[in-house]
């Protein structure tokens, strides 16, 4: 009865039909009315620590927080949205509103860009509120999220590249361990094979198809063979001491 006495006092239109269904939806009907003549601050977000981050096209976050001035909309107060529905909207928007800046200087140059652009798209559409206007309240400078993408970036770029040059370098490191397996194989079969030549000559010496003569002509090839190599390799040094 109080709310019907209030309403028509403030002349708003409130049939007892409308008040009692009202009434059953659970809402406040004489705090309706009351917002409806002395609208209502809703902070935006509630918590007043808490900010909207929101980061330009530049790379730099901004911080935002927002009152929404809300008088109720009585012939929304059935089935329509609450007040969360008004703040997610609203942190929406303002979101939406400084990600198509340019730059945060635009911003905070102009803060007014945000309520004019968030107030324009109607966030009021079917909820128990009319949003009669939306002020920012605060717009803070954060961090330059856009330099920390880079930089991220740039520090996996740089792991990735050094896990190929690792793999690169095991894959060095097993082909020359390879390589020096061979190198040993293939010493392993020249001792093999030299050790069967002292075999063969004693054979040959039996077979009288290798004389004396012929041993130590091939003894002093040999000599001549290993001198000449030695004077190759130091071609100012003397063969006798090289020799010794």
């Amino acid at each position: 009865m109080r709310a019907l006495i209030a309403a028509d006092r403030a002349s708003i239109q409130l049939p007892f039909k409308a008040a009692a269904g009202i009434d059953l939806a659970g809402r406040n009907v004489l705090e309706a009315v009351q917002t409806c003549v002395n609208p209502r601050i809703i902070d935006c977000p509630q918590d007043p620590s808490a900010r909207i981050a929101a980061v330009a096209k530049d790379g730099i976050q901004l911080l935002a927080k927002a009152r929404v001035t809300v008088r109720t909309n009585i012939a929304g107060l059935i089935g329509g949205a609450t007040e969360e529905t008004i703040i997610a909207r609203v942190g929406e928007g303002i979101v939406s509103t400084i990600g198509s800046s340019h730059s945060y200087k635009d911003v905070l140059a102009n803060p007014d860009i945000i309520s004019k652009t968030v107030l324009n798209k109607g966030l009021d559409a079917r909820t128990a509120f009319e949003i009669l206007s939306i002020d920012i309240a605060d717009v803070d400078v954060g961090a330059n999220i856009g330099a920390k993408l880079q930089t991220d970036q740039a520090e996996a770029d740089m792991r990735v590249a050094q896990a190929h040059a690792e793999s690169r370098r095991t894959l060095a490191v097993a082909t020359e361990q390879e390589m020096q397996a061979r190198v040993m194989e293939n010493r392993a079969k020249l001792v093999e094979a030299e050790a069967q030549v002292p075999l063969a000559m004693a054979e040959a010496f039996r077979s009288g198809h290798l004389g004396v003569i012929d041993y130590y002509r091939m003894q002093n090839m040999q000599a001549d063979t290993t001198m000449r190599q030695t004077l190759a390799q130091n071609p100012g040094g003397d063969p006798k001491s090289q020799k010794s």
